[in-house]
């Protein structure tokens, strides 16, 4: 994969433990991307995050910090 096809970056943890990643090189497809994550893993002990791994900047959490 090249760089810019990995720069946003989804990681799914299920109570503390990484369960799963995926890398995607378009900003809209990684937000789809993360909203179906979300839609599909939604419940206790699930934490999603999406990250922009070329600025490292945090775009989306699910749940949202307080």
């Amino acid at each position: 994969m090249t760089e810019a096809a990995t720069r946003y970056h989804v990681t799914l943890s299920l109570d503390g433990h990484p369960v799963m990643d995926g890398w995607w090189g378009r900003d809209d497809t990684a937000g789809s991307q993360f909203r179906r994550i979300v839609g599909k893993y939604k419940r206790g002990g699930a934490r999603i995050v999406l990250t922009d791994t070329e600025t490292g900047d945090r775009l989306d959490a699910w749940p949202e910090e307080p």
